[in-house]
């Protein structure tokens, strides 16, 4: 009986020093959201692409300043509807929104994506466009499996995807923008929902 006493209050205090060095009051809904937003702007960009420019993105610098803004704006609602839901759910949790877990889980994230948003913008500024989708995926999945060690380590899983279809983006580039949406799009979305009903709703 002692001997199971003791695995409980191991199990108990690997718990709890788990959650101190982790971030774990991420939003599920942040992620669907997110989706939803990729899946509204690639249907945006689509449309321009396609009725704008005749589908010559690439020769178009008026077009291609849209979509880059399109993409931009997709980002930027993306953040900040983490910020909001993620600071609810961890006053809701009578958690910290800005503490050491927090901050590591930050830098972490942002070292692959920062190194790999300014590669991109490298290779566009050089005309180089076919790979741009790839990179995003690629650099994206990164961020996720590095960020995921400071906060819910599935998380990775994610990452591991997005690195996957960055990869097949590379090898089959004419397909690049639907596996920006499959992997922005549709694969937040459905992330984003498991981790709702796995972590949000407990």
């Amino acid at each position: 009986m002692k001997s199971k006493d003791y695995l409980k209050d191991i199990s108990e205090i690997k718990d709890l020093m788990n959650k101190s060095s982790r971030f774990i009051s991420l939003s599920g809904l942040s992620g669907v959201l997110a989706g939803i937003y990729a899946i509204i702007g690639a249907t945006i960009a689509y449309f321009l692409v396609n009725n704008y420019s005749y589908g010559t993105l690439l020769l178009d610098g008026q077009i291609f300043r849209w979509v880059l803004l399109d993409l931009i704006l997709i980002a930027l609602f993306s953040i900040i509807t983490a910020i909001i839901l993620t600071t609810r759910k961890a006053k809701k949790n009578n958690a910290k929104i800005w503490d050491t877990s927090s901050k590591r889980l930050i830098v972490n994230f942002l070292i692959p994506l920062v190194t790999g948003g300014l590669y991109i913008l490298i290779i566009l500024g050089q005309q180089k466009y076919g790979q741009a989708g790839a990179l995003m995926l690629i650099f994206y999945g990164l961020s996720l499996v590095n960020a995921s060690k400071y906060s819910i380590g599935d998380i990775r899983y994610l990452g591991y995807i997005e690195i996957i279809l960055g990869l097949v983006c590379a090898l089959f580039p004419g397909y690049g923008f639907w596996l920006w949406v499959l992997g922005f799009g549709i694969m937040h979305i459905i992330y984003g929902t498991w981790m709702h009903f796995k972590y949000d709703r407990t």
